[in-house]
């Protein structure tokens, strides 16, 4: 009887252990859920031909508010991120300097879940350097004119007047300089007589 009633206690045991694994087994999956960066824009490595008007990152969970940080790095090595990042849902979002140069910026970014699951990470994109102008070149009749897509001047504006200001100032001038010029020889010839 005895006998039994150990061999009843040790098939007890021998159940419970495995149903308690089993219970921790179907758990683990839970606990090990991971908030991970789903995706960005910009892209990591993208080249783009301007600097964007922010970054926005997007990650499988929502996100927390207080605890979301992104710093974004521009090539000068100088901040290139304006204000806060703003978090919607599951993204979240700063805005970029537009004045900011050309060259290879850093996103650098740690923030929390709002269940608790921090991340943090790091990827980089470019903005290449703009194209010098294009010169102008010279035509058959020997004028000049501007390459295709350089800014042509107009004619009505500032800059014409005031170089017609500059002819006619300089005209005046000429014009007072030989007045004085033949005074002062009718001068001297008057002298010799």
């Amino acid at each position: 009887m005895h006998y039994s009633y150990g061999r009843a206690r040790s098939a007890a045991r021998a159940l419970v252990v495995p149903a308690a694994l089993g219970i921790l087994a179907m758990g683990a999956p839970l606990a090990a859920a991971h908030t991970d960066l789903d995706s960005s824009t910009p892209v990591a490595k993208a080249s783009l031909a301007d600097v964007p008007e922010s970054v926005t990152l997007t990650f499988s969970d929502p996100m927390d508010q207080k605890y979301a940080k992104v710093a974004v790095t521009g090539p000068d090595k100088q901040p290139a991120g304006q204000g806060t990042p703003r978090v919607d849902g599951k993204r979240v979002t700063i805005a970029l300097d537009p004045q900011a140069p050309a060259g290879e910026y850093s996103v650098g970014y740690r923030v929390v879940s709002a269940d608790g699951h921090p991340v943090s990470g790091s990827y980089t994109f470019t903005v290449q350097t703009q194209q010098a102008s294009p010169s102008p070149t010279r035509s058959a009749t020997g004028t000049l004119t501007p390459a295709a897509g350089a800014p042509v001047a107009s004619d009505s504006g500032g800059s014409t007047g005031t170089s017609t200001a500059a002819v006619t100032a300089a005209g005046v001038l000429l014009a007072a300089g030989a007045a004085g010029y033949l005074m002062l020889r009718r001068k001297r010839v008057s002298r010799d007589d």
